[in-house]
């Protein structure tokens, strides 16, 4: 990989992760398709880790009003602060992924080499954005989402581990189907990428650093890290903007279209 590969690869991570089109499925379906070497799970670990800097920069007001309300809840033990509430629903939420993940680790990430199988993900990924707004009734803010809310939230966002499944589409979706204004589904979805991507990172983090990195390796690693982190960031901004009074059909016809092109080239490769 070379460094403006990996600047590429590190900025389509950022928009993809919080755009509802599958990060995981671009960075296994683009590079095949410009039959550029496979960035590998470390790489792709550590654009993920850019992204979750870029939240926690965004949302680093909240995040410190969650980490004081959590406690005060403890101290309290009660739920009367919302802030602490919401920080015990994200908690929920990530729940059954990482439980998900851990159990099926080997089948998911076996559909990282198959693109056939990413490129049907993805067709998937624009049926949930079009169905989740033809059921959408969008009238609750985020205040009002609860225990079973989170649950439920956090049940789609299992699908998402596998490729061309968006994270953010399957759980804004989800959201949305609950009543949710798309704004509010937006925030819950991205604050509950904090402990997911975490996890993770630091789960392939630990195998990347027993496998050992050349100095070339780190420079890339730096690379993408940093170009994940600034684009991540401004696709956070631009998407809270856009979902405020526009629907997600847009993103349902760009993963279709994409996916039509990956699909076309499987019969030339």
């Amino acid at each position: 990989m070379t460094i403006l590969q990996a600047i590429i690869l590190g900025v389509l991570q950022g928009l993809t992760e919080f755009l509802p089109v599958s990060s995981s499925g671009h960075l296994v379906l683009v590079p095949w398709l410009l039959n550029w070497q496979s960035p590998g799970l470390t790489f792709d670990t550590t654009v993920h880790l850019g992204t979750l800097v870029a939240v926690v920069i965004y949302f680093w007001k909240d995040i410190w009003q969650i980490v004081i309300g959590v406690l005060k809840t403890l101290r309290d033990r009660n739920f009367d602060d919302p802030h602490g509430k919401l920080g015990w629903l994200l908690v929920v939420g990530a729940i059954p992924a990482a439980v998900a993940g851990v159990l099926f680790n080997d089948l998911f990430e076996s559909l990282f080499s198959k693109p056939l199988y990413v490129t049907i993900f993805l067709f998937v990924t624009g049926a949930i954005l079009v169905i989740s707004e033809k059921i959408a009734h969008r009238v609750r803010e985020l205040d009002s989402v609860g225990w079973k809310d989170s649950l439920l939230i956090g049940i789609a966002q299992i699908f998402a581990i596998a490729p061309g499944i968006s994270r953010s589409g399957s759980t804004i979706a989800a959201g949305l189907a609950l009543g949710i204004k798309r704004e509010a589904a937006a925030r819950f979805s991205f604050l509950l990428a904090l402990p997911i991507i975490f996890g993770a990172g630091m789960l392939q983090l630990k195998h990347a650093l027993a496998a050992g990195l050349s100095g070339s390796d780190t420079t890339l690693l730096a690379v993408g890290f940093l170009a994940a982190a600034i684009s991540g960031y401004a696709a956070i901004h631009y998407f809270l903007q856009y979902v405020r009074r526009h629907n997600l059909y847009i993103f349902a016809a760009y993963v279709w279209v994409f996916g039509l092109l990956a699909l076309a080239m499987t019969f030339f490769k």
